[in-house]
C-alpha cells in the first residue's frame, strides 16, 4: 500500500513538472526525494530539503552524545543514593520522576530529558517531601547526592559526529549547539569527544542571556550573532521542545533524530525524522553522484550500532578549508573578547556611558559600517545572574559593585535626612537596576518640551520613536511597537491583590486604562515591563549583546572617565583611567556623554564646562561657560501606604528566614525562568489628577504585594501590601556640582525635595487618595489594618510630617543638561543635543529633559537615544503620528 501511495505521488509530481518548464529536472529530483524518505524510513518526511544551508544547530543530549548510556546508570545509582540517605526505597518515583525506564534501560521523554537539572532537583526533593523528609531537609540530600560529573565514564557519541562536524566545516556551514545543560559540563564533554574545535556558537542553559526551550529565542540569537538568516538554519534535535524550538523561530529546516529519547510521535512537526545525524547531508546540501557512496556508508553503519564513536577512536586531523576567524571559536566563548582595536585609538563616535541612552547609541551609530565606535562604560559587564533575575532587583540597589551609591546632602525639606540614589554603573545603566517598569508619560510632557525650547521634540515627533524601539508582547498598533529592539510585556503573576487594586481603583471611580503608554494614561490598570520571557530586559540585552560581534564597535569596561579632551573649542576625544593607567582616545566626528543626570553634568564640570565662576574656584580651566550646568534637577519622591493583609498571599514568604521558599523560587527561576523570580511585582499601577483644575495626571500608583522600607531592605514583620505613591510634576529644582576636581570624588548632590508648598500640598493629597483607594469594598476579603502611615496619622500637619520623615527617591533624576533655545542661560544643549558654544560633543539621556515627564524615566531615555541616533547620522525624522489621546470631558472633577 505505500509502494502504491508513493508511486501514485510520483506520477502526480511528474505529471505537473512535465506540464511546466521544470520538466528537464524531474527524474533527478524525483530520485533525491525517494532517497530523503529512505534516510527518514521511520515514516515522516515532508520532502522538503534545504540546499542552501548556512547553519546547523545541535542539541547536544540524544543528538549527538548517548543520552541513555550516559544517563540510565546514573539515575540506577541516584536512587540507590536516595535509599542510603532516607531508608527510603523509592526507585520507582525516582525513576518515574527523572523519566527512566528500569526495564528498556532507557531515558524517556520527560523532565529530565527536555528540562534542567535544577527543575529536576525541585521535583525529586517534592518526592522525598511527600514521603515524610522535611522541606529543607529533603532540598539538602538532593543536593548533596547529585552528581554532574560521575556519569562521563559512560560518555559516547551518537554517530560519527566528528565526521558530520568535520563534513559541514568543510562545505563552508557553520555549526552551533544549543543546550539545557549547564557550560561547565558541556565544555568538558564536548572536549573530551574532540567536537569542541568546530562549533561556532555554544548557548547553554545557565548562560545569562539562555531562554529554556522551546522559546525560539536561543536559536534567532545564534543566527543573529552568526549573521546567518533562519531560514537558510536546520535545527537537529530528539525532543518535542527541539522541534518546537525551530518552529517559534521559523528555520528553514527540522530534522528529528531517533538516537534521543523521542520516538516517532514525540518528533511531529519535524520536516524529517532519521535515526542518527549522519544521514543529515542529503536533506541539507546537493551530494555530487560521486560521493553519494561515501554518505550513504557513513549512514548504514551508525543507525543504532553499539561502534558509537567514543574520545579515544582514531580521527585524522582536521586543518584544511577552516573558515578564516573560526580556527577555535568554541575555546573563547566563555570569555568572549569584543574590542576590536586596531592598533589605534582612534574613532569616529566616541560614547561615554554603557547605560539606557548609550546602548542604544551604540547599536544604531555602528549600524552604519563606515562608522568606528567605540562605548566606554565605568563599570562591568552585566553577568551577574542578580541582574538578570527580574525578583532580585533590590540585591542590585545596594550593590556597589554595580551601583554608583550616591548620597545627597542633608535635605532640610525631608528632616535632613541624608538621601541613598542608587545609579547603574554597570552595561545596561540603570536599566540593569530598576524595577523594569516601562512608562512613557502622558502627551502633553513632550508637547511642554518643545515649548521649553525642544524644538521638533512634541508627543507626535516622539511616539514614532517610542513605536521604533519597542516590541511589545501584545503586538504593534498606532500607540505600541511590534519589531524593535527592546521587548515590553504584561506580569504573568496570579496574585489576587493586583487586580483586587485594580477593582478598588475603579470602585473609587477612576477609570480603567488598557494601555498607560497608548491613547489614555489616566486610570487604573496592568503596567507595562521590560521582562522577557521571565527576564529583564535591560538595554544591555536589547540594544548592546546583539551587536557585539560588529566589526566597526569597540567597549571597555571599567574604564572611568577623567575629563572631556578638548582643542579650542572642539571636543577631540576623552581620557579615562583603566586599571590605573590612564588612557586617551580620540573622536573624527564626536563625543557624546550618555553618562546620566548625575554623571553627565559633572563630567562636563571636570573639563571646564559650566559655570565659570564655581570652575574657578576649583582651578579648572574654563572652556565655556554654561551656567545651567547640572542645574535645574528633578527628581520624583515616593512614599509608601502600607496595610496588612489578613490571608497569607504576600511575598513575606520570600526572605531567608524560610530558605526553602527562596532556594525554591530561585531553582524554578533557573532552571525555567519562571514563577515569582520572574517578576518585579510591580503590576498593577495607575495614574490620576490630584485635583481639579489638573490637565493630566499628576499622581502615580505603583501596587506591590509586600511591605518593605528603606529601598527594599528592610521587609516589615508580617504579610502585607503597599502602594508606592508620589507627585509626578514636582516644582522643586536642585541641582549637581562638584566638590573637588577628583574625577573619583562623589558630586554635591541638593535634590530641594518639598522646598514648594505646592509639592507638599501634592504629596499630601497622594496618601488621603491612596487611602481612598485602600478602603474600596474589592480589598475588604485581604486587607486588615493601616500600617503606616497609621491610623493616628490623620492631620494635614501628621501626614506632612509623615512624608518628610519616610519619603524617598524614586529613582528619576533627570534635567540637570536642559534641552532648550540658546536664549535660556540655563539650556545646556539645542534640540540637536549638541553643547552650545562647543563643537564635536552631545549628551544624550535623561539630563537634556527640559523638565520632568509624568512617569517613570527608562522608556523615554530610550526613546531621546533612538531619536538622537536619527539627529547624529543626519537621517530624515520618522514622520510624526497624529494619533488621537485622551483628554478628560472636564476639568472642574478631580475625578
Amino acid at each position: 500500500m505505500l509502494f502504491h501511495r508513493r508511486l501514485l505521488g510520483f506520477s502526480k509530481c511528474i505529471k505537473k513538472d512535465i506540464c511546466s518548464n521544470r520538466g528537464q529536472n524531474v527524474i533527478p529530483r524525483m530520485l533525491l526525494n525517494e532517497w530523503c524518505n529512505k534516510l527518514s524510513h521511520r515514516g515522516i518526511s515532508t520532502g522538503k530539503r534545504l540546499t542552501d544551508t548556512e547553519l546547523v544547530i545541535f542539541d547536544k543530549d540524544g543528538t549527538i552524545i548517548c543520552f541513555h548510556t550516559m544517563w540510565a546508570p546514573w539515575s540506577r545509582e541516584l536512587a540507590v543514593k536516595v535509599q542510603k540517605a532516607t531508608g527510603l526505597s523509592i526507585d520507582d518515583k525516582i525513576y518515574k520522576t527523572i523519566g527512566f525506564c528500569p526495564v528498556s534501560d532507557k531515558m524517556l521523554p520527560g523532565l529530565f530529558a527536555e528540562g534542567t537539572a535544577l527543575h529536576s532537583k525541585i521535583e525529586l526533593a517534592k518526592v522525598l517531601n511527600s514521603h515524610g523528609v522535611p522541606e529543607q531537609e529533603s532540598m539538602k540530600i538532593i543536593e548533596n547526592i547529585w552528581t554532574e560529573g560521575e556519569h562521563k565514564k559512560y560518555l559516547k557519541a551518537v554517530g560519527n559526529p566528528k565526521w558530520v562536524f568535520e563534513t559541514l566545516i568543510d562545505h563552508g556551514i557553520k555549526v552551533a549547539v544549543c543546550t539545557s545543560d549547564n557550560r561547565e559540563g558541556t565544555e568538558a564533554v564536548l572536549t573530551e569527544l574532540d567536537l569542541d574545535r568546530y562549533i561556532s556558537r555554544l548557548m547553554c542553559g545557565n548562560d545569562h542571556d539562555s531562554v529554556p526551550k522551546p522559546a525560539p529565542d536561543n536559536a534567532l540569537r545564534i543566527c543573529k550573532e552568526l549573521n546567518v538568516d533562519p531560514l537558510k538554519t536546520v535545527m537537529v534535535g530528539d525532543t518535542k521542545a527541539d522541534v518546537q524550538m525551530s518552529q517559534n523561530a521559523d528555520l528553514g529546516l527540522m530534522i528529528g533524530v531517533l538516537s534521543g529519547v523521542g520516538k516517532k510521535e514525540d518528533l511531529h512537526g519535524s520536516d524529517h525524522v532519521i535515526d542518527d545525524i549522519d544521514g543529515i547531508f542529503p536533506l541539507i546540501m546537493n551530494i555530487p553522484e560521486k560521493d553519494k557512496n561515501r554518505y550513504v556508508h557513513h549512514v548504514k553503519e551508525n543507525r543504532f550500532s553499539d561502534l558509537n564513536v567514543i574520545r579515544k577512536q582514531k580521527f585524522s586531523t582536521y586543518a584544511r578549508n577552516y573558515p578564516i576567524g573560526l580556527s577555535n571559536p568554541f575555546s573563547k566563548l566563555s570569555s568572549k573578547k569584543y574590542s576590536t582595536h586596531s592598533g589605534s585609538n582612534t574613532y569616529d563616535y566616541v560614547i561615554v556611558g554603557a547605560g539606557s541612552a548609550g546602548c542604544v547609541l551604540a547599536n544604531r551609530l555602528s549600524e552604519n559600517k563606515d562608522n568606528s565606535v567605540l562605548l566606554l562604560e565605568a563599570g562591568p559587564k552585566d553577568n551577574s545572574w542578580k541582574i538578570h533575575m527580574p525578583a532580585a532587583l533590590m540585591y542590585n540597589l545596594y550593590d556597589d559593585k554595580y551601583n554608583w551609591y550616591y548620597n545627597t546632602e542633608p535635605e532640610p525639606g525631608t528632616n535632613n535626612r541624608v538621601m541613598y540614589w542608587p545609579r547603574g554603573r554597570v552595561w545596561g545603566g540603570s536599566s540593569s537596576l530598576n524595577a523594569m517598569v516601562y512608562i512613557r508619560g502622558n502627551a502633553l510632557d513632550y508637547d511642554n518640551w518643545e515649548t521649553l525650547g525642544a524644538e521638533s521634540w512634541s508627543y507626535s515627533d516622539c511616539l514614532p520613536y517610542f513605536r521604533k524601539s519597542q516590541c511589545h508582547q501584545l503586538g504593534g498598533n498606532d500607540y505600541r511597537g511590534g519589531k524593535g529592539p527592546l521587548n515590553v510585556s504584561r506580569g504573568t503573576s496570579k496574585n489576587p491583590l493586583f487586580q483586587a487594586f485594580i477593582d478598588a481603583g475603579m470602585q473609587a471611580g477612576y477609570p480603567l486604562t488598557d494601555d498607560m503608554n497608548g491613547y489614555q494614561q489616566e486610570g487604573v490598570g496592568w503596567m507595562d515591563m521590560t521582562i522577557h520571557y521571565g527576564k529583564r530586559w535591560s538595554t544591555a540585552s536589547a540594544y548592546l549583546r546583539p551587536v557585539l560581534r560588529r566589526g566597526n564597535l569597540t567597549t571597555e569596561v571599567e574604564a572611568f572617565t577623567k575629563r572631556i579632551l578638548f582643542e579650542k573649542q572642539r571636543a577631540v576625544g576623552i581620557e579615562y583611567e583603566h586599571n590605573g593607567e590612564s588612557r586617551k582616545v580620540y573622536a573624527n566626528k564626536e563625543v557624546i556623554l550618555s553618562a546620566g543626570a548625575i554623571n553627565s553634568p559633572q563630567l562636563l564640570m571636570l573639563s571646564g564646562v559650566g559655570n565659570a565662576d564655581d570652575l574657578r574656584k576649583l582651578d579648572i580651566p574654563v572652556v565655556q561657560h554654561l551656567p545651567g550646568v547640572g542645574q535645574n534637577l528633578q527628581d520624583h519622591l515616593d512614599v509608601r501606604v502600607q496595610y496588612e493583609l489578613t490571608q497569607p498571599i504576600s511575598l513575606y514568604k520570600y526572605q531567608w528566614k524560610y530558605p526553602i521558599n527562596m532556594i525554591t523560587a530561585g531553582l524554578q527561576w533557573f532552571s525555567t525562568y519562571s514563577g515569582d523570580a520572574a517578576t518585579a511585582h510591580f503590576e498593577s499601577g495607575g495614574f490620576i489628577r490630584s485635583k481639579p483644575g489638573v490637565t493630566h495626571p499628576d499622581i502615580q500608583f505603583h501596587f506591590v504585594p509586600t511591605g518593605v522600607d528603606d529601598h527594599g531592605r528592610k521587609m516589615l514583620d508580617r504579610h502585607a501590601c503597599q502602594m508606592h505613591v508620589g507627585t509626578m510634576r514636582p516644582t522643586s529644582r536642585g541641582h549637581v556640582s562638584l566638590k573637588t576636581k577628583n574625577f573619583k570624588d562623589h558630586p554635591k548632590i541638593v535634590a530641594n525635595y518639598l522646598s514648594t508648598q505646592e509639592d507638599i500640598e501634592d504629596m499630601r493629597a497622594s496618601i488621603r487618595l491612596s487611602r481612598e483607594i485602600f478602603q474600596q469594598k474589592a480589598f475588604e476579603p485581604f486587607v486588615g489594618d493601616e500600617i503606616n502611615p497609621g491610623k493616628n496619622v490623620q492631620s494635614d500637619a501628621e501626614i506632612d510630617e509623615y512624608v518628610r520623615r519616610t519619603a524617598d527617591t524614586n529613582y528619576h533624576p533627570s534635567c540637570t543638561c536642559k534641552m532648550g533655545h540658546s536664549s535660556d542661560e540655563m539650556a545646556v544643549v539645542n534640540s540637536q543635543t549638541k553643547v552650545f558654544g562647543l563643537e564635536g560633543l552631545r549628551v544624550v539621556d535623561a539630563s537634556i529633559m527640559p523638565a520632568m515627564i509624568s512617569g517613570n524615566l527608562n522608556g523615554p531615555t530610550i526613546m531621546i537615544a533612538e531619536k538622537a541616533s536619527d539627529i547624529i547620522m543626519g537621517n530624515k525624522p520618522l514622520p510624526k503620528s497624529e494619533v488621537p489621546v485622551f483628554r478628560p470631558q472636564t476639568l472642574e472633577a478631580q475625578r
